[in-house]
């Protein structure tokens, strides 16, 4: 694809209503990171099997991207894709399936979202297996880590470098992985590898549940980082809703409120994608401007919010910013 192509066709064509919020938020976007801004990208949904690496991995690879906030769920999945991406099955008719035909797919060991079932046996228990391995042996050793910790060291090491089914450019976990990169994942056993250490523990194949950090500690990790980083203006780039995207933005607040530190800066660019509409005590829904109510954001605060599907946007927003 010629340079510049996405980005002159959106350039082109999206001048009003939600096109028009999808350009303003990617130019300044664009526009924070070149003037030496960082940003946190926070992934709600199931965004990791919608194959999202695509385009994140060379986000975060080329320093548009500086730190992850995820779920359970993206962490695994886009490592899931990496190994076992040949196995899985789409659906396009999804829609239609009756209870049947969904028995008959758990039957297989196919786990649906959407129009894409997810294999259990070469993804999930695949990973398992390599995963319970580390575990045991830092249990032995009283040695402690965040959950992302363990998928780090799998790629950093190529523990499963055998079965890898995509170029490991489109996993956004590997390029996040050789770059370090900061990330939390709040309320991690809310996950298919947290089910299986909660299971792990209960089956005393794992003696204690303390070798994993918790969500507080992810959030004292997380404050330490952010005031490390703070002398950069900090960006809030957030796809759906929910934990992976209030637990982070909160680290303004609590610094501010709770630890009465002077002079914390707040967010300096907020743009969430959602489809969620605004409702009653919907944090999904919610407008940004609500967030100035808790000392997240400001007044000047420059805020979007992209009323759309982020499997169809957040490719788009991040062609733009690399210039394509």
């Amino acid at each position: 694809m010629p340079e510049g192509t996405v980005s002159k066709f959106i350039d082109h064509h999206y001048r009003h209503f939600n096109a028009a919020v999808v350009k303003d938020a990617a130019v300044a976007y664009r526009d924070h990171v070149k003037k030496g801004g960082r940003m946190l990208v926070t992934l709600a949904g199931a965004m990791s099997t919608a194959e999202l690496g695509l385009s994140l991995a060379e986000m975060i690879r080329q320093d548009k991207v500086h730190a992850i906030s995820c779920t359970g769920a993206n962490l695994e999945e886009d490592v899931y894709n990496l190994v076992a991406h040949d196995h899985y099955r789409r659906i396009p008719e999804y829609r239609h399936l009756t209870s049947r035909d969904e028995e008959k797919l758990l039957g297989e060991h196919l786990n649906r979202v959407t129009d894409t079932c997810i294999p259990e046996h070469e993804a999930m228990r695949r990973i398992e297996g390599t995963v319970v391995e580390l575990w045991k042996r830092d249990e032995k050793a009283g040695v402690r880590r965040f959950p992302h910790e363990y998928f780090y060291e799998v790629l950093q090491k190529g523990l499963l470098k055998k079965h890898y089914q995509i170029d490991p450019k489109d996993s956004w976990m590997m390029a996040a992985a050789e770059k370090n990169l900061p990330m939390v994942v709040p309320g991690w056993e809310d996950s298919t590898l947290g089910n299986m250490f909660a299971a792990a523990c209960i089956q005393k194949t794992v003696g204690s549940p303390q070798i994993i950090k918790s969500g507080i500690e992810y959030m004292i990790y997380f404050a330490e980082w952010y005031q490390k980083t703070q002398k950069t203006p900090l960006g809030f780039f957030q796809i759906g809703g929910g934990i992976a995207g209030d637990f982070p933005i909160c680290v303004v607040p609590m610094l501010h409120q709770d630890l009465r530190k002077p002079g914390v800066p707040l967010w300096a660019y907020f743009c969430q994608i959602s489809d969620s509409t605004t409702s009653y005590g919907s944090y999904s829904g919610a407008v940004p401007n609500e967030k100035i109510t808790w000392g997240k954001l400001g007044s000047k605060t420059p805020r979007f919010v992209i009323e759309s599907d982020a499997t169809i946007v957040a490719p788009l927003i991040f062609a733009y910013v690399l210039g394509r």
